[in-house]
């Protein structure tokens, strides 16, 4: 699967010196099957944004010859993830897409499985959020947004994805920091972002949130308004204040990773690691992040692994504070 000289060189120019003489596994040898990326969501929204273009891109730079994506979406990743651990456990050659969504999704849901169970590899970007409606909208501002959901938040439906995700954590802390009981809230949640953004364009609901790459496209061309985003400064490019900027107190950050299966070797682990390491810092990846407004926040192996254990309680506390878990 893997061209071996330019797998080891590629990951020498990289800094993982110490992986240059790694012994390819067999799930890594050549003739090898193609990597196997694993998309628990529906098709188009930002986590098979992901899996594809870390396929285009490992392509482009001839770390692989190609790959096989799966999408299994329903419930922010939880009906594919225990798919994931059962029938893909110790598959060296393949990878889930996963994130903050997911974290939240196991805990909103009380799932029966979680990311303990999957092998961390490593978190790859991060993106801020965005509340917008559709061009149509009466709200210009994010006060128009907040003085009706003050006024009657059932009347105030929004879209996002899978229940107990970001975008639902987000609008949950945009409700409780203007006085607003979660329990009232309205919330739509879809699988995937393109359903999500098809009930705004459809005009079936008065807002959406999710990350902005996701709306980008739809705001420059003029069919949904912008009210603002979740980071914590005003991001170049982007031309809407942040909550914060618009009177509301919250900024919110959502991650995403990739995971090995259960069950895979530690070679194989470390081959991962350092196939991911070296797509993550080429040229291609950082104009695809660019593109895409993804923030490159690179972290690997176990720092990643701590990182989703303490993200995860953190979490935990947020959703049993807004009373979805």
């Amino acid at each position: 699967m893997l061209n071996r000289r330019r797998f080891l060189m590629s990951t020498a120019a990289a800094g993982a010196a110490g992986l240059a003489g790694l012994r390819l596994t067999p799930a890594f040898a050549e003739g090898a099957p193609l990597i196997q990326i694993f998309v628990p969501a529906a098709p188009g929204g930002g986590w098979d944004q992901t899996g594809r273009t870390m396929d285009q891109v490992m392509r482009a730079e001839k770390l692989i010859s190609g790959s096989q994506i799966t999408n299994v979406g329903g419930a922010g990743g939880t009906v594919g993830l225990p798919q994931f651990i059962s029938q893909w456990d110790g598959k060296g050659n393949s990878l889930m897409v996963a994130g903050m969504v997911m974290v939240g999704a196991i805990i909103a849901n009380k799932a029966a499985n979680n990311l303990t169970q999957v092998t961390p590899i490593a978190r790859l970007t991060g993106e801020f959020e965005a509340l917008v409606v559709p061009a149509e909208s009466p709200f210009k501002t994010a006060a128009d947004f907040v003085a009706a959901l003050k006024a009657d938040p059932t009347k105030v439906p929004v879209a996002g994805g899978s229940a107990g995700g970001s975008d639902h954590i987000l609008f949950g802390l945009i409700a409780k920091t203007v006085g607003v009981p979660a329990t009232s809230l309205s919330y739509v949640p879809f699988a995937g972002g393109g359903e999500a953004l098809s009930a705004l364009l459809g005009n079936q609901v008065a807002a959406g949130i999710s990350g902005f790459g996701e709306f980008s496209e739809q705001v420059k061309a003029g069919a949904l308004r912008l009210l603002a985003i979740s980071a914590d400064k005003r991001q170049d490019g982007i031309d809407a204040p942040t909550l914060k900027d618009a009177g509301i107190d919250v900024e919110l950050f959502n991650w995403r990773g990739v995971f090995a299966p259960p069950g895979v070797s530690d070679a194989d682990k470390a081959a991962m690691i350092a196939l991911v390491e070296t797509m993550a810092k080429s040229d291609a990846w950082a104009t695809e992040c660019k593109n895409r407004n993804w923030t490159p926040i690179l972290l690997t192996g176990d720092d990643y692994a701590k990182f989703v254990a303490e993200d995860s309680a953190r979490i935990e506390a947020i959703l049993k504070d807004l009373g979805l878990a």
